[in-house]
């Protein structure tokens, strides 16, 4: 079951004080960026976090679930109606993560 675009909206909303929030739909439900840096998942209207050592004191409830099957297990958050909560746990999340990979444009 694909998210709903509302509950989408809703989250890059409440994630907005960390940076530029955006997303990029992918097989049917969204992958969640900040600052162009992925660090999360938005599947079956669940908001989930890639996991890291130094989001998880910050957490309410830690509830690691796989975001869909076959994933690996991300944080679940539940409480996704704190604005502050959730744009500090995503903004220590992506100091915390790599840098993306570059692309390598294909030669024709």
């Amino acid at each position: 079951m694909a998210s709903n675009l509302d509950f989408v909206q809703y989250i890059v909303d409440q994630c907005g004080g960390a940076g530029n929030i955006a997303t990029r739909k992918m097989f049917g439900d969204y992958c969640i960026y900040c600052n162009g840096k992925p660090f999360g998942l938005i599947c079956d209207n669940g908001f989930y976090i890639k996991p890291t050592e130094a989001a998880r004191p910050l957490l309410r409830n830690v509830d690691m679930r796989p975001p869909y099957d076959g994933a690996k297990p991300h944080f679940y958050i539940e409480d996704v109606d704190d604005h502050d909560y959730l744009a500090e746990l995503v903004r220590i999340t992506c100091l915390n993560l790599p840098e993306p990979k570059p692309k390598h444009n294909k030669k024709k």
